[in-house]
């Protein structure tokens, strides 16, 4: 059953991040930022309440990780590297910090 849970998670979630990243990767600094950083919140929010193993399966692993994407990030990091000096760093740095800024705000929300 696990393994069915994990692969409905990820279908929504590659699904969400692709129309999400299609849609706003040019009209806003970076769609691909939001989903990671959207995905460490809801992964934060889900081991703050204390989801269940299915629970964890479908929408810690299966959705989470079809959201987020690390090999956009490292294109996209590499892209910004070429634009100007420091803004590869820059997008990383801030990719970074944000992502783990939201999942201790979910894990935090959860406990409570």
């Amino acid at each position: 059953m696990t393994p069915l849970l994990v692969a409905l998670g990820a279908g929504v979630g590659a699904t969400l991040r692709f129309l999400t990243a299609h849609w706003l990767d040019g009209r806003w600094p970076s769609g691909t930022l939001l989903v990671n950083v959207v995905g460490s919140f809801v992964l934060g929010l889900l081991f703050g309440a204390g989801a269940s193993a299915d629970g964890l399966a479908l929408l810690g692993t299966g959705f989470c990780g079809g959201l987020t994407t690390y090999s956009a990030f490292s294109v996209q990091a590499r892209d910004q590297g070429r634009i100007g000096l420091g803004r590869g760093a820059a997008y990383v740095a801030a990719t970074i910090g944000l992502a783990l800024l939201a999942c201790a705000l979910g894990y935090g929300l959860g406990q409570a």
